[in-house]
């Protein structure tokens, strides 16, 4: 994808993201691998009213190369990168009723929520919890990191976390994919405050795995 077209594909996400509900006010920030680098929303920007060309650039190494002042989370994006070679685009909100969860109680701390629907299981998979840090603390990056490489390690790679209190965190392999899994985690995590539904079976859930290669 050429600089141009992914700055405007960033931009895209973020208006959409925003006119839905899924973020508001300056919360949340997008990132994109481009070249040996990023592209990063600034810091306190809208993600509703982004810019292509005030995105901040920033090298392998974490300096900024160009736009506006990058976002305080680009050790989380960078961390969650380097920990997922697959990874292309991160998206992190402040998503309503994800946030509302932690606050009342996660199913689990392995699994925020059980696997209550068939497009949950096939396309988010796990999300672990992490406890709560500051915005921006390089503790929940490392911890972020950490998450990821022992799922990998136990066959069940994962493409999202739950940040205690603050907010999602996707990935995938470009801003319209980790949109859509953000989408399905956001409306799974509301479907479970609504209804407290029971988990699919395991049989439910073998099912998809053979079907659909679901990781979980």
């Amino acid at each position: 994808m050429s600089d141009a077209a992914l700055r405007e594909s960033i931009c895209l996400v973020g208006a959409s993201l925003h006119a839905r509900g899924y973020a508001h006010a300056t919360a949340g920030n997008i990132s994109a691998r481009h070249g040996d680098g990023f592209l990063i929303t600034p810091t306190d920007a809208c993600l509703g009213t982004l810019q292509p060309e005030r995105l901040a650039a920033v090298d392998a190494q974490g300096l900024q190369t160009g736009g506006d002042r990058a976002s305080k989370t680009l050790a989380l994006h960078r961390r969650i990168y380097a920990a997922d070679p697959q990874a292309r685009c991160v998206i992190h909100t402040h998503a309503t009723h994800l946030v509302a969860l932690t606050l009342a109680g996660v199913w689990h701390a392995d699994d925020i929520v059980p696997p209550i629907t068939p497009y949950f299981v096939m396309k988010v998979g796990h999300v672990p919890l992490v406890p709560y840090h500051r915005p921006g603390d390089p503790a929940a990056a490392d911890l972020v990191a950490a998450r990821i490489e022992s799922m990998r390690a136990h066959g069940t790679p994962i493409r999202a976390v739950m940040l205690e209190r603050l907010g999602p965190v996707v990935w995938h392999e470009s801003p319209q994919a980790a949109s859509a899994v953000l989408e399905e985690l956001e409306e799974t995590a509301r479907l479970w405050l609504m209804t407290r539904a029971a988990p699919l079976s395991d049989a439910q859930i073998e099912e998809l795995r053979r079907h659909f290669d679901a990781h979980w």
